[in-house]
């Protein structure tokens, strides 16, 4: 069987690390882990006409990436983040204005790719602008036969009410974290308790799955009808950085196999854990930890 193919639709930038710098953003995080697990994933984005640019193709390239899908704008710089981690390894980031991502702009190549791909995997920070906006939902449009994840990756305040609903409609899976689930809940009033929560905005999305993380306070997978909720392992956190990537592409391809809720959800963890364990967002994954290994 071909390997499914999964497209990270959205930002790429340089993480600026204390360690120094690594490629990162959420969405070429998840195109990263879907192929080192297995899978066929392909950044979908855009980076500059300049040496950041250029080390970026490098590095994807390096890593086994497909990198067709991604552009290259005239003036606007590749993208970069300043990282922070606390003590425990968790990361804050500051996202600086008009970079290449900013100005996403699909070629046919991409276009084709996106009515036959199998999962979509997009989040809120790339549609900060209303230029990467207007192509991301023109691009979830043209593939309703794909798993379209919305990993909401609330960052600083790019992102409103309007933006999240909108984005819900677009997808028919959500991935969220414990942090921005209270967000959501405050923002739509939404009942206290997580389940409930969850329970009504699968129903008043028609989502097929969500997707809940809480750290080391384990993860929550929901459809219509099944319910997994387990605690997390026990981690030497290194940082947190596309961790929860890792997690998601792991439920992705887990799912499209056919798993149960409950594999699904302890096969993500143990990724996720592995992703923590190391420095970056796109480690070495070690064959016991691919998908053909579930």
């Amino acid at each position: 069987m071909a390997p499914f193919c999964a497209l990270g639709l959205g930002e790429i930038l340089w993480d600026i690390l204390p360690s120094g710098r690594k490629l990162g953003g959420a969405p070429a995080n998840f195109a990263y882990h879907i192929n080192a697990l297995g899978g066929l994933g392909i950044p979908v984005s855009s980076i500059g006409d300049d040496d950041l640019g250029e080390e970026t193709l490098e590095v994807l390239e390096r890593s086994g990436l497909e990198t067709s899908c991604i552009s290259r704008h005239p003036f606007a710089p590749t993208g970069t983040v300043n990282a922070v981690i606390d003590a425990q390894g968790v990361a804050t980031y500051l996202f600086p204005d008009n970079v290449a991502w900013d100005y996403l702009n699909f070629s046919t190549l991409t276009r084709h790719r996106a009515t036959s791909a199998d999962i979509i995997c997009f989040g809120t920070l790339a549609q900060r602008s209303e230029t990467s906006r207007t192509a991301i939902t023109d691009l979830l449009r043209s593939a309703p036969q794909a798993l379209r994840i919305f990993d909401i990756n609330l960052r600083q305040n790019f992102y409103s009410p309007t933006l999240i609903q909108d984005s819900l409609a677009l997808a028919n899976v959500l991935k969220i974290n414990d942090e921005e689930l209270h967000i959501l809940k405050a923002m739509f009033s939404l009942p206290t308790d997580e389940t409930d929560a969850l329970e009504l905005l699968r129903a008043q999305y028609a989502l097929e799955l969500l997707v809940l993380t809480r750290g080391e306070n384990g993860s929550l997978l929901m459809t219509e009808d099944a319910l997994s909720d387990l605690p997390g392992v026990p981690t030497r956190v290194v940082d947190t950085i596309g961790a929860g990537d890792s997690f998601t592409a792991a439920v992705a391809l887990a799912s499209l196999h056919g798993h149960n809720l409950d594999t699904i959800n302890r096969y993500a963890t143990r990724v996720a854990a592995h992703v923590c364990g190391q420095s970056g967002a796109m480690p070495p994954i070690p064959k016991q930890l691919t998908i053909t290994a579930l």
